[in-house]
């Protein structure tokens, strides 16, 4: 999202909400919605599976509701949901409440979304040498899941006291759902909705519970406000969400505006610069088979890219470069001309998936001897890539901050036999790469990335090292940087995230 942007129509859209909210508050009330005296209640009922946008009128629990913003899930009358629905009243007209209290005063403190940005300031962001980041022109790019607050303990704070937000140029926040052919939230209370600590904080302030955002994407907010060259983009899809796309490629433009009314939300227009598409796989099979047809990813990119404009329109896709294999199945050639860039995942190209073996590195730069699968390798993807014409500096090589691994090994040397996956901390087979640095140092390299054997283990990850090696290649190719899955596999200090931009500059 532009800043310039965001000052005049931010600030108009932020001035109706205030305009709004003062209207209908009742003074000294703490709920942030007031009740009408009568209610039309002509609306569709409410539904837990459909994602509205602000305006919207629905029924439920016998009253009428009108969405004052986009939401997904958020119910009617209940915690959290009370933030998002004006209540209409009634639907038998009997009064609940008083719908002609004197205003609150307070009311314009709590609805202005973009409160931390100036409204005046019409700079982009990057456009001053300061802002420029360390890597020069090429992309140092980061996914952040939204699933890290919880079990994994790495809040987005993390990104700046490692150090890692100094190097990134963008991070890729995932991810959101794509359902009913429409762009929706993923995870509510991790997105908008948790409420952090002062010691949490990337500010050092406390998250009020009354506050409109509040969750990953406000300290996403904050972490710009500390780094202003900084870019956020959110990624929609997945491995596990990859199935909803098939309906959102029936009628690309309706799915490119549901994902536009959601990135663009006046709460957090100012975070997001773009959208990421992680489609698994178009016209072929990830956990679900799709048959959308050959077309279907680039009528769907092209749908974005209108709707999107100037934004960042980013995608994450398959690294399959083999003769028949996924990167031949949907029309990425003709999709490139919409993306700013696309990021081949070249990494699970093995894995503890094949519980017996043979043991084999996950994400290899180059082919290597005794390969089970001949091409299954970052070099083959990125030529397959080339000779489709997309242009070099619009491929991002991929680097996984973890690593995969057998247990029930004998032999050291790759390609030998297992007995199934090895233990890992929260999937068995996966392991960070700060756990493994130490748990299990590499003890050799093969096919440009390293591998390590302990105790009958056998796993291969990247290290600092093979990661230097990896980006040399990106600059011999002239590629546009590279981007790692995800930043809560590195270190306290972002060694691996420090590689990667070091390597690039």
């Amino acid at each position: 999202m532009k800043r310039a942007r965001i000052a005049v129509a931010g600030a108009a859209a932020s001035a109706m909400a205030v305009a709004l909210v003062a209207t209908l508050m009742p003074s000294g009330a703490n709920a942030a919605n007031p009740v009408a005296a009568t209610a039309d209640c002509t609306g569709q009922a409410w539904a837990k599976d459909v994602a509205y946008t602000g305006g919207t009128d629905v029924v439920h629990g016998g009253h009428a509701w009108t969405a004052k913003w986009w939401t997904y899930g958020d119910v009617p009358g209940a915690t959290g949901g009370s933030d998002v629905w004006v209540d209409g009243g009634a639907c038998s007209g009997s009064p609940t409440g008083s719908a002609t209290a004197t205003p609150s005063s307070s009311a314009t403190t709590t609805t202005d979304p973009t409160a931390t940005t100036d409204p005046t300031d019409t700079t982009e962001p990057g456009e001053t040498a300061t802002d420029e980041p360390s890597a020069g022109d090429s992309r140092v790019v980061g996914y952040y899941t939204d699933w890290s607050t919880y079990q994994r303990d790495f809040q987005v704070k993390d990104l700046d006291t490692s150090g890692a937000a100094d190097e990134l140029t963008h991070i890729v926040y995932a991810f959101g759902n794509v359902t009913g052919g429409k762009c929706a939230v993923g995870d509510a209370y991790a997105d908008y909705q948790k409420t952090f600590s002062a010691a949490e904080s990337v500010s050092g302030e406390a998250d009020t519970s009354d506050q409109a955002v509040a969750g990953n994407i406000n300290q996403l907010r904050q972490l710009k406000a500390k780094h202003p060259g900084l870019k956020v983009i959110w990624s929609f899809g997945g491995w596990t969400w990859s199935g909803g796309f098939g309906a959102a490629a029936a009628d690309p433009d309706a799915f490119a505006q549901s994902c536009h009314d959601l990135v663009e939300d006046e709460r957090w227009a100012d975070v997001f610069d773009g959208i990421d598409i992680d489609w698994e796989y178009p016209n072929d099979t990830g956990a679900s088979t799709d048959t959308s047809g050959f077309d279907a990813y680039r009528e769907l990119l092209a749908s974005l890219r209108t709707e999107f404009g100037d934004d960042l329109v980013t995608s994450a896709i398959t690294a399959d470069g083999t003769d028949g294999g996924k990167l031949e199945s949907a029309d990425y050639g003709g999709a490139a001309q919409y993306v700013d860039w696309y990021m081949p995942m070249t990494y699970d190209f093995y894995g503890a998936f094949d519980a017996d073996g043979p043991t084999a590195p996950h994400s290899p730069l180059t082919d290597f001897d005794g390969a089970a699968n001949p091409g299954f390798d970052s070099e083959t993807a990125i030529a397959k890539l080339k000779s489709l014409d997309i242009p070099s500096d619009k491929l991002l090589l991929g680097i996984g901050f973890y690593g995969r691994g057998w247990t029930g090994v004998t032999q050291e040397a790759p390609g030998g036999s297992a007995t199934g996956a090895a233990p890992g901390t929260y999937e068995a087979g996966i392991e960070d790469y700060k756990v493994l640095k130490t748990r299990c140092p590499a003890t050799g390299t093969v096919g440009g990335t390293a591998y390590a054997y302990c105790d009958g283990e056998w796993w291969s990850y990247d290290t600092p090292e093979t990661i230097a090696g990896k980006m040399d290649y990106a600059t011999e190719q002239s590629l546009g940087g590279s981007f790692f899955w995800d930043l809560s596999g590195d270190t306290s200090d972002a060694e691996l995230t420090k590689a990667v931009a070091n390597g690039l500059s």
